[in-house]
């Protein structure tokens, strides 16, 4: 990524004025006619906050600051100094307008309406389930009520098997109703969907346009986990799999035509992750403005294996923003020692903005 190496070396009384200007990507200036044939009538595009966006990303990489005005014989300039040198936060691209991250944070359940053992999303009927949702989106917008917690079901619609199948590929495609479901559970809570892929022996290539009808839907982002993309030939589930940036870089441009071709606002592309093999050539991915890419820590454990795993694999590798997955049982079951409250998880550096529940 060309301009990552330049933000992993922001050092001691970094200017602010470096931060702003190692961001590459415009804020959209182009002008959209307000009604068919009034070509003199024209609407602005909204554009992003870009002092609001900065701060956040200050705030979650928890980079200490100080503030002052330096006067020069024309103008007086704001200048903020980091006191301490960190990886984060990123230097890469700015989002289009109506992006999501960093300005609000994304709570998850995750699973597979078929399946009580892949996650919260097939354990509870409907209503219960999306009351849980709410108290615990609730529940993370008071823990940080300066980043607002919208909820999210994260829905597993293409997943790896252990049979080979008709195609010998060892997925299984979930049919339309159950997306649609998924999609309409989001809608009742005002939340947003993730649509999780599981390559197994396909690929990306042709899995995501499987899914493109829903993926043109403004509330709908995408999920893909390399733990189940087997590159090495071998079944699912025996060995962990990988994703390598020329990957990410693939699936992230796929969602950024679908943005730019139906005048979206910004997607999210999370990746998962809990050992360094399963993204590989990481310093290659590149955010753009129409994608919005998370790195979700999602091993389970103990409190403390947890934070090893995401400070050892996912803090040391920027990206852009990180997730964390918190498992209701795994976490729990001994010698795990209880589930990470969100004042546990806000400590982590850099702070998660998706946080999934299994």
């Amino acid at each position: 990524m060309s301009m990552k190496k330049h933000g992993a070396y922001v050092g001691v009384a970094v200017l602010a004025i470096v931060y702003l200007g190692a961001f590459s990507g415009l804020v959209a200036s182009e002008y959209r006619s307000a009604a068919y044939g009034t070509p003199e009538r024209f609407v602005p595009l909204p554009e992003l906050d870009i002092t609001d966006y900065n701060a956040r990303m200050l705030v979650l990489a928890h980079v200490s600051t100080t503030t002052e005005t330096i006067s020069t014989a024309s103008t007086s300039v704001r200048v903020i100094s980091t006191t301490t040198p960190s990886l984060w936060p990123v230097s890469t691209v700015y989002p289009h307008a109506d992006a999501i991250l960093p300005f609000k944070r994304v709570v998850a359940y995750y699973g597979n309406f078929y399946s009580k053992a892949m996650g919260v999303l097939g354990e509870y009927p409907d209503a219960q389930l999306l009351a849980m949702l709410a108290s615990t989106t609730a529940m993370w917008t008071a823990a940080d009520p300066g980043t607002p917690a919208i909820p999210a079901i994260h829905y597993i619609a293409t997943v790896a098997q252990a049979g080979a199948g008709k195609e010998g590929k060892y997925i299984l495609r979930m049919p339309d109703d159950q997306i649609e479901h998924a999609i309409d559970l989001a809608k009742q809570v005002h939340g947003i969907v993730f649509l999780d892929v599981q390559v197994a022996l396909s690929t990306l290539q042709y899995e995501l346009p499987q899914l493109e009808k829903y993926l043109k839907m403004p509330q709908v982002h995408l999920a893909i986990d390399p733990e189940f993309s087997m590159k090495s030939g071998n079944r699912p589930g025996t060995v962990i799999g990988t994703f390598d940036a020329t990957d990410i870089n693939y699936a992230a441009e796929y969602l950024a035509s679908i943005v730019r071709d139906n005048h979206l606002p910004p997607k999210i592309l999370i990746v998962h992750r809990f050992t360094y093999d399963m993204l590989t050539n990481y310093k290659n991915i590149e955010p753009l403005p129409e994608v919005q890419i998370v790195i979700d820590m999602d091993g389970f454990g103990s409190k403390e294996k947890k934070y090893g795993t995401y400070n050892r694999v996912v803090a040391p590798e920027p990206v852009q923003f990180t997730g964390i997955k918190l498992f209701y049982k795994n976490d729990v079951k001994p010698p795990a020692n209880g589930l990470l409250s969100p004042a546990e998880v806000l400590k982590l550096v850099p702070s998660p903005v998706y946080i999934q529940y299994q």
